[in-house]
């Protein structure tokens, strides 16, 4: 009943937003459904924790210690995405960007795009899960051409057909996993639900199961933003409104990561080498090393952090990659505290750009002067993602970091100086936009800065200490993972 719930609120908000959408007060329907939606994800979670996994709806969805506690940061990035979006959107509106219909279309959007990923987070069905994944391109293509501009076009263009190449290798690589299956459990064993085929991974032919890998580690990988078919997301961030770069950064990513972890798991079970995590790890490094190059470039400031993004992305890969209690636990936790910090940067960045009324880098200056909020809050968001301790993607990282060092000492020289580079690159640019003399406006609206401090506040914590049960919870999805 509480899946029911965790799904079908978002997907009735979404319908009665595209209804009334235009009328005043969506924005308050749009938050108010994704706390209702959140607070429906916390139920499904103590569920979960007290009575263990749970399988439904005739096995077609399924929800784990590794999904569910996602389902929850999902709901929860998505309730401080509606809050951020409430003064943000009314902006574009008051500066001319946006139209009454486009409001609708994007406050309905929005919740539909929540859908889709739930959706994705908690089938069973391996099948639903790449449909789940296509609509959630669909969706999101929609909202990265809101603004109806030739570059905000060219973006959702581009995004539209490098995933629209992307899921189409996770198709034939769910075609040739459901082939290899087929042999094991017959057509009437639920060839593609992921329960039956965790049960008989041993059984699994290894050819066709490294083969149906490869596939989907560049199809969905795509999503993730890893390289080479990465192109698509600093566009994406820069053109679209900044309420969709931070649910883009901070959740879409996760949700193709997932789906890629979840496969990873039937193939070294199926496999008695390492193959699917060397593959992961050596997409990862390379995503690591390009996007950290690639920041030094950048002059606009949303795509500075879009390929930040990819870079942590890559970081997550690989720590997967290398596999283990240690690794897995760090890349939860990096996955955690990544999407919590980058969608705060996002809401600070996205005030910050309509207070100066561009995104360019170098027509930024003074933020601390002008609103020391958002200032503060751009700063702080910048040394948490760039791993300063004591946040919690300082303590990710040196957990990732040891572990490649003790287990593949080749790779850690990489690491270090991508991670060094990036912090350089970012440092310098952000501290340039934030102190100095303003070039911005005060906001005609007041801000929604709350949630960037409460997810730097979150992101603090679990620097410090992680709760217990939030612990033994990673503990549990680390040891799933294998």
């Amino acid at each position: 009943m509480e899946l029911a719930f965790v799904l079908g609120i978002p997907l009735f908000t979404s319908l009665l937003l595209a209804l009334v959408g235009h009328r005043r007060g969506a924005a308050e329907i749009n938050a108010a459904g994704s706390l209702l939606t959140l607070v429906a994800a916390s139920v499904l979670t103590a569920r979960v924790v007290s009575e263990g996994p749970m399988i439904l709806y005739d096995e077609q969805f399924f929800v784990d210690s590794l999904n569910v506690f996602l389902i929850t940061l999902t709901a929860l990035v998505g309730l401080t995405t509606s809050l951020f979006s409430r003064p943000y959107m009314r902006i574009e509106h008051d500066h001319g960007r946006l139209s009454v219909s486009r409001l609708r279309l994007y406050h309905s959007m929005f919740h539909m795009f929540m859908c889709t990923m739930l959706t994705a987070l908690s089938t069973n069905n391996l099948g639903i899960l790449w449909v789940a994944m296509e609509a959630a391109t669909l969706t999101t293509v929609l909202l990265v051409a809101l603004y109806r501009t030739p570059a905000s076009l060219e973006a959702a263009w581009k995004y539209f057909i490098l995933c629209g190449v992307g899921i189409a290798q996770a198709l034939f690589g769910t075609i040739l996993l459901y082939f290899a299956a087929e042999q094991v459990l017959g057509q009437e064993g639920g060839a593609l639900l992921w329960t039956h085929l965790d049960g008989v991974k041993t059984q699994l032919e290894p050819t066709v199961l490294s083969l149906a890998f490869v596939f989907l580690l560049v199809g969905y990988g795509t999503k993730t933003g890893l390289v080479p078919l990465h192109n698509w997301l600093p566009d994406a961030h820069a053109e679209g409104p900044t309420p969709v770069s931070a649910v883009l950064s901070g959740l879409l990513l996760n949700v193709a990561l997932y789906a890629i972890i979840r496969c990873k798991v039937l193939v070294d079970g199926a496999l008695p080498t390492h193959f699917a995590g060397n593959l992961m790890m050596g997409f990862g490094l390379l995503t690591v090393f390009v996007a950290a190059f690639y920041l030094s470039r950048q002059k606009d400031i949303k795509r500075l952090f879009g390929y930040s993004s990819i870079e942590h992305m890559g970081l997550i890969t690989f720590a997967f990659g290398m596999g283990g209690p240690v690794a897995n636990f760090a890349g939860l936790l990096h996955m955690t505290v990544h999407s919590l910090t980058k969608s705060a940067i996002f809401f600070a960045v996205g005030h910050a750009a309509q207070a100066a009324g561009t995104q360019l880098i170098d027509d930024i200056k003074g933020l601390i002067k002008l609103s020391p909020a958002i200032g503060w809050g751009l700063m702080l968001g910048s040394l948490a993602i760039l791993g300063m301790p004591p946040f919690g993607v300082f303590t990710s990282e040196f957990m990732i970091l040891t572990t490649a060092i003790k287990h593949y000492p080749w790779a850690t020289p990489l690491l270090l100086v991508s991670l060094g580079v990036a912090f350089a690159a970012m440092f310098g640019k952000v501290q340039g936009m934030v102190f100095g003399l303003p070039t911005a406006r005060r906001l005609q609206h007041r801000p929604a800065l709350l949630p960037v401090f409460v997810h730097l506040g979150l992101v603090l914590m679990l620097g410090l200490w992680i709760p217990p049960y939030l612990a033994d919870w990673y503990r549990q999805a680390a040891k799933l993972i294998g």
